[in-house]
């Protein structure tokens, strides 16, 4: 997040940009900030007590979470398509949970990740509406630093997290703060102006067929989960990838 807020800084000043918002909205994106901090924290408790398969799995929970948070936000009802679709994927996680009994935490974990996203994605959709992304997505990882560092700093157990890093781990950490988090995140807010957070949540939760893909391919077998857990990530992953052709047929019926 250090590495996130700097680049978007950069960004803001070679730009001329301002990062100007009134405090009331600050205050909001700080705290949104706090809550991106903790998906991020339970993500990767998640990795660490179960697999990255698993982790990435329990994310695809995040669409029946945003159909039944969302309405308490945007005051428009939850379809009876959006609740379908994410009782499926609730079926595929205790598919899940019933085949991978010993990584019962980490599942726990990549839940309360993915009911994170859900919140910070759902609150993003209404702050775009007003704030420029670049300046959402700094003050976020700003509040997300702080959080992160307060935690540091009053977790007895903080000197686990200091690291040793050579120059190869820092090179990668700059891409991932950078691509894969700055700019990423910048998109992911931007995007929500034309798209609603249930859509933007159900894209991103095509992360668990490559992110399961590429677990293997780097870690080899200690990647290999259960036929079951295969066949509830399968079905999640049928229903996310059917919702949007469920959807356009059912509006073009309508018309």
């Amino acid at each position: 997040m250090l590495i996130a807020c700097i680049s978007l800084l950069i960004y803001h000043i070679w730009t001329k940009k301002s990062l100007k918002i009134g405090q009331k909205d600050l205050g909001k994106l700080i705290g949104i900030g706090g809550i991106v901090a903790l998906h991020w924290f339970f993500f990767y408790h998640s990795i660490k007590t179960s697999t990255i398969s698993v982790a990435l799995v329990c994310l695809s929970s995040s669409a029946l979470f945003t159909s039944l948070l969302s309405p308490f936000y945007t005051k428009l009802k939850t379809s009876a398509l959006d609740l379908i679709i994410g009782l499926v994927i609730i079926v595929g996680i205790i598919l899940i949970f019933h085949f991978e009994t010993n990584y019962t935490l980490g599942i726990i974990y990549g839940l309360l990740a993915s009911l994170m996203a859900s919140i910070f994605t759902i609150l993003n959709e209404k702050a775009v509406k007003k704030i420029e992304a670049t300046s959402i997505s700094f003050y976020e990882m700003l509040g997300g630093l702080a959080f992160l560092s307060a935690y540091m700093s009053l977790n007895p157990s903080a000197e686990h997290y200091q690291m040793q890093l050579s120059n190869s781990d820092l090179f990668y950490l700059i891409i991932l703060g950078t691509i894969c988090t700055a700019i990423a995140y910048v998109f992911g807010v931007a995007v929500m102006k034309e798209l609603s957070a249930y859509t933007v949540v159900l894209t991103t939760n095509l992360e668990p067929l490559y992110g399961i893909v590429l677990a293997y391919l780097i870690f080899g077998s200690k990647e290999l989960m259960s036929a079951g857990f295969y066949q509830g990530a399968a079905l999640i992953l049928l229903a996310v990838f059917s919702y949007p052709l469920i959807k356009s047929k059912l509006q073009a019926n309508q018309k």
